[in-house]
């Protein structure tokens, strides 16, 4: 029965680490995101990947051989819990599909694509975690969030970069 295990790659090789097992016929996938990150003094848009150093691969624990992955270009190894390669649930795989773009197949909705009253979640800073609803655009770089904050709608104002769009 083929199950999706996770392929721990060396720093900043997930894509060659890729590459490379799908030349040997495993069938991988990568779940990357559009983000913004400040280069020379100005944001830019990257294309990065959502779990950084870990890739997906789908196996059959009986029937194929897990010897070639760890000596494949780019990755350090199969995760393991004890002597076990974890395994990652199919449902959760599904729905990172599933909030992939078809086209694209990026995940996570760049905030341009954002109208008022979509929901977004705050992914850095102190308020991290939390769920609130799109309002507007608040200059270049800033974004205002409607919180449901003890029962009460606030106003916030936060970094563009620390908000992502929710399906």
């Amino acid at each position: 029965m083929r199950k999706w295990y996770l392929v721990y790659s060396k720093p900043r090789q997930e894509k060659l680490a890729e590459i490379h097992l799908e030349r040997q016929g495993y069938r991988v996938w990568l779940p990357r995101m559009r983000a913004s990150r400040r280069r020379s003094g100005r944001w830019i848009e990257v294309i990065e990947p959502v779990f950084p150093r870990y890739l997906l691969i789908r196996l059959d624990a009986g029937g194929d051989n897990f010897s070639p992955i760890r000596s494949t270009r780019g990755v350090s190894g199969l995760v393991r819990i004890g002597m076990e390669p974890a395994v990652v649930p199919d449902p959760v795989v599904e729905r990172l599909r599933a909030a992939a773009d078809p086209a694209s197949g990026l995940l996570l909705p760049a905030l341009a694509e954002l109208h008022r009253g979509d929901p977004v979640e705050i992914i850095d800073g102190p308020l991290r975690g939390l769920r609130g609803i799109f309002q507007a655009r608040s200059g270049e770089e800033r974004v205002l969030i409607l919180l449901n904050i003890l029962g009460q709608g606030n106003r916030v104002k936060l970094s563009s970069h620390q908000v992502v769009a929710v399906r």
